[in-house]
């Protein structure tokens, strides 16, 4: 049970579940979105760009009121966090130079991730933007719908037709929902570090009512997917996360458990996706 414990510490707070969820986002976008061969370098550039802007997100955040125990496995395992930003470096740039054709959409969300973490960066100009981070649980929101949906997509030359932009309406308002609740659990945090988003200022039942309505945009958008080419299958197996979510909302609210947030509700961002995959075949 110990090591089983170890294990699952390593995978969440190492950033490769995380990194393995871009992945498979990325890969549903292809299957029903593009419908056409996955581009195996921007797969990869996923997986390495995202272990690095997470590894660099925490890189600064040495304690946390709220996530004690994430805190506690990277300051004891610095060895192992300095060897996968490192290597999410290393693997980032790499595949960066094979996707050279597309460097202006890339470099755009580079630059974007950047000023996500830069709050956290223990400077005076960078601390400054934790005065105007307002929106920057809409804007993590928009970071994934980009990187996962959106730019696959310009560099798959697809169209953003009325089918596409349901598709991510759909997902930007899932993954919305999920931030949501990180946001409500970081509440501690972000005021103990003067953070000033939208989430810390409003009161929990307005919390409750942005997420509601996040997943009901989320369910509409998803159902209406049913009249622009999608299966009933795959529209049912793009509301099952939107449906684990709305049912573990109560317990969302309240708990600032890391197997829920880290391991649950990040997992929700994917899990149709992992389907997806199992249904149309690995």
């Amino acid at each position: 049970m110990q090591l089983l414990k170890q294990y699952f510490s390593f995978l969440l707070y190492s950033h490769l579940y995380i990194a393995i969820c871009a992945v498979l986002m990325v890969t549903q976008t292809y299957q029903l979105v593009l419908e056409t061969e996955i581009n195996q370098p921007y797969l990869f550039f996923v997986f390495f760009s995202t272990l690095t802007s997470y590894s660099f997100h925490y890189y600064f955040q040495n304690y946390s009121v709220v996530q004690v125990n994430r805190s506690f496995w990277l300051s004891k395992h610095q060895a192992i966090k300095a060897f996968i930003f490192i290597s999410g470096i290393v693997g980032t740039v790499f595949f960066f130079f094979k996707l050279h054709h597309h460097a202006m959409w890339i470099v755009a969300v580079m630059v974007a991730t950047f000023l996500y973490s830069a709050p956290t960066i223990p400077h005076p100009i960078f601390r400054a933007l934790r005065k105007v981070a307002y929106g920057k649980t809409i804007f993590l929101a928009a970071v994934w719908i980009y990187v996962t949906t959106i730019l696959p997509m310009i560099i798959a030359d697809a169209p953003f037709d009325k089918r596409n932009l349901f598709f991510i309406i759909s997902r930007f308002f899932l993954i919305y929902s999920v931030c949501i609740l990180f946001d409500n659990r970081d509440r501690e945090d972000d005021k103990r570090n003067n953070v000033k988003s939208l989430i810390t200022f409003v009161s929990e039942r307005t919390v409750v009512v942005l997420l509601v309505l996040s997943l009901l945009i989320f369910t509409g958008f998803t159902i209406s997917l049913g009249w622009q080419g999608f299966s009933l299958l795959t529209v049912l197996v793009l509301l099952i996360p939107g449906l684990i979510i709305t049912g573990l909302m109560p317990v969302s609210l309240k708990s600032k458990s890391d197997l829920l947030f880290l391991g649950v509700l990040d997992g929700m961002m994917a899990f149709s996706s992992l389907l997806t995959l199992l249904i149309h075949g690995i």
